[in-house]
């Protein structure tokens, strides 16, 4: 896939700062970082996304993405560890290869974290919830 961002970059035709690589999956840094140590797991296989992708690359990748999330916590002092996947451009998807943002969190420290919750937590609806989750479970 020529045209794949991710695709070049773990073919080696494009540059990145890789952290972790093993026979499924490429893990390097994002180059819009959200926070310090914010990198990308992305599967070598190209699938477009979190509905397309195999059972065992996405396997593969939550692996890596847990390793990675334990790193940013012993090795960069990190306070927590958000992971992200965002699936279709609605979700905010902008690279069509599925990837998982590991983004580490630092408490009280803005200049290296500048990611913040998109949304105002609040109760919802109890029948619109268990709407839903009836459609779900039909």
């Amino acid at each position: 896939m020529s045209e794949c961002t991710f695709c070049s970059i773990v073919a080696g035709d494009l540059p990145s700062t890789k952290v972790y690589e093993d026979d499924r999956t490429v893990a390097f840094m994002d180059i819009n970082p959200a926070s310090r140590g914010h990198s990308l797991v992305v599967p070598k296989e190209h699938s477009v996304d979190l509905l397309e992708i195999g059972a065992d690359d996405m396997a593969a990748c939550m692996q890596t993405a847990q390793k990675l999330a334990g790193d940013a916590k012993t090795k960069l002092g990190a306070d927590g560890v958000n992971l992200l996947n965002c699936c279709g451009a609605d979700a905010w998807q902008t690279v069509f290869h599925f990837h998982i943002h590991v983004i580490p969190r630092y408490r009280d420290q803005p200049a290296k974290d500048r990611l913040r919750l998109p949304w105002t937590p609040e109760a919802g609806a109890p029948e619109e919830i268990s709407a839903a989750a009836a459609d779900l479970t039909a």
